[in-house]
């Protein structure tokens, strides 16, 4: 009996949503490895350890010092690329004869600040396409990475020059600061830098944060540390980092860190400026220690305490601090009450004003 030619026809394979989101996902990723990483993922560990000269257990150091997972057994994970970076490192490390601690500091301090750093520039991104297109935050994600491969050359850059110039800022201090360092005694007891040290502290933080939403909340934070960081630079000082409703800053010299304190206690005491809302601010000169893109001694320890019974819109320094400033005009100070501090025992503030300019 014949048959009907159509039934001899295959009947066309349909492709499920699933199957399509699949594709697409690996599409997507195929031309971010391409921009990002320099093409596709072929090594597995063992072949990444080999193309870079070191060991598995190098590579799985650098890789956690970096901040990022490592993979096991035969997942091809790696690219060419990464194998060159690692076999730049290490004969970096090699030439430089740095120690196994010296190395992880320096690959941590560049995992920790670039996984802070996309984090950052990613969410920007999120709710710049949010406002943009009125997306919901899905679709917002969604949209960033579709942008990505043509975004990223574009950050790149610009991390690239912002490092340049932070390291050309910080050789310039460095010559100031100790070009005479040679002929000095260094006391080896001692904490090695000496410098000005505050905090400024958002006022009721928790109050004024009460019933924000998430973007709501995020906006109000950004505001303020935006907002602070350009006071403080203005005024010649340095943010150090934020602490969620706190932000702490360094200068060279004591009238540098008076000028800072009372431009953020300014900025915040003025209604209009709904940017930098009203702050409690300290400062204390003293040596301090820097090591992983902060500032540790005791006089970080006592700024935190000052920052803490100060009044709102008011900065606090210690005794000492004010007798460093009690010889310049522009300033003006007035002795508080003493007060126990846990841990500090009795400490005298005084409080950092401009003298009146009448």
């Amino acid at each position: 009996m014949p048959t009907d030619p159509e039934e001899n026809e295959l009947t066309p394979t349909t492709t499920s949503a699933e199957d399509r989101e699949a594709a697409g996902a690996e599409a997507t990723e195929a031309v971010l490895d391409e921009v990002l990483l320099g093409g596709p993922r072929t090594l597995t560990v063992e072949r990444l350890a080999e193309r870079a000269g070191v060991s598995e257990e190098r590579v799985r150091a650098y890789w956690q010092a970096l901040g990022l997972p490592i993979t096991e057994g035969e997942e091809h994970a790696f690219t060419e690329r990464d194998a060159q970076a690692l076999a730049d490192v290490f004969a970096f490390a090699e030439e430089e004869k740095l120690d196994q601690r010296a190395l992880t500091t320096l690959i941590r301090s560049t995992g920790h600040t670039t996984e802070r750093l996309v984090l950052w520039q990613v969410e920007a991104l999120v709710e710049h396409l949010t406002r943009r297109f009125d997306l919901d935050d899905t679709s917002a994600r969604l949209l960033v990475l579709d942008r990505l491969p043509e975004l990223a050359p574009v950050l790149e850059e610009q991390l690239l020059h912002a490092w340049r110039r932070q390291v050309a800022a910080v050789a310039g201090r460095f010559a100031v600061e100790f070009s005479d360092a040679r002929a000095t005694a260094v006391d080896e007891h001692e904490l090695p830098l000496p410098r000005a040290v505050g905090f400024a502290d958002i006022v009721s933080f928790t109050q004024r944060t009460r019933g924000l939403g998430s973007s709501e909340l995020a906006e109000f934070v950004q505001l303020f540390e935006t907002s602070a960081r350009d006071v403080i630079t203005a005024a010649g000082g340095r943010v150090v980092k934020t602490i969620g409703d706190a932000v702490l800053y360094v200068a060279d010299d004591v009238a540098t860190g008076a000028r800072v304190a009372l431009g953020l206690a300014e900025a915040g005491g003025r209604a209009e400026d709904v940017d930098v809302p009203p702050v409690r601010v300290s400062l204390v000169w003293g040596r301090v220690l820097s090591r992983f893109g902060d500032v540790f001694g005791p006089s970080v320890n006592l700024a935190a305490r000052l920052v803490d019974i100060a009044d709102p819109t008011t900065v606090l320094v210690d005794r000492d601090t004010a007798g460093m400033l009690a010889g310049d005009q522009r300033f003006a100070l007035t002795a508080q009450p003493e007060t126990e501090v846990q841990g500090l025992g009795t400490i005298e503030p005084v409080r950092l004003q401009w003298a009146y300019r009448g």
